[in-house]
Order: structure tokens, then sequence, then C-alpha cells
């Protein structure tokens, strides 16, 4: 039965998604779409799980509207919020607002991968 909008339900596995190397991220940090208005039909929200080999990062940036929920699942990295460096782990959230500058660095000795949630998908 389609939504009150019109737009239906999406089921998928895992393993229909292609890996990607969003722009801006180094080679090593790829991601998996999984809920996109490209890949869902969503509106309000970017869901997708990346994995970054050791040495993989995503400079420092900000976003202008976009409010981002990055949790751990396995492996460490070095976080930068505002120029303040924390490491973090399995099991591990954070909620970074617009306008706070953060970036990503595998500084581990295996693969970190982690889930994003990101809210508007697209920073306009």
């Amino acid at each position: 039965m389609p939504s009150t909008d019109g737009r239906e339900a999406v089921l998928q596995n895992i393993a229909e998604v292609l890996w990607e190397n969003p722009p801006g991220h180094s080679p090593g940090a790829i991601s998996k779409m999984l809920v996109r208005p490209e890949t869902a039909g969503s509106r309000l929200v970017d869901f997708r799980i990346s994995t970054y080999q050791p040495m993989a990062f995503v400079a420092p940036h900000h976003h202008r509207v976009q409010e981002q929920i990055y949790h751990v699942i396995e492996g460490q990295r070095l976080i930068e919020l505002d120029g303040e460096r924390s490491v973090m782990g399995p099991g591990d959230v954070v909620f970074i607002p617009p306008g706070v500058e953060h970036a990503m660095y595998n500084t581990g000795m295996t693969d970190l991968t982690f889930f994003v949630v990101t809210t508007p998908p697209d920073d306009e």
C-alpha cells in the first residue's frame, strides 16, 4: 500500500547496494548509500554504512543545515569536533549539529565500520 504521499516502502538487502567512494573522502573511505532520495525515495534522511580502511579519512568540513549521527560498529577512529580530538570505538555514538567542523580518521589497525544518519539528505 502506498504512503499518504504516494511513495512505496522500500525493502532491500545490504548486499544489493554497491560500495561508493563519496566526494571529499580519501581512497579507502567507502559507503553504501542505503536510504537516500535516489535509492529509496526518502525526503528527510540519508542512512548509510561506511567502512574506512586504516589511514582513510574525511578532511575537516562542516554542514550548513545538516545534522549527523555516527554510530561505530567495529574498529576505532579519531574524530575531530571543532579542533578537539577524541577516540571513538564500538558502541560510541556522536551527534553533530550544523556548523560544527568535523573530521574522521581511521588511526586504528583494522577497518572501521559505522552507521551514518544525516538529515536532511543534502546540505541545501
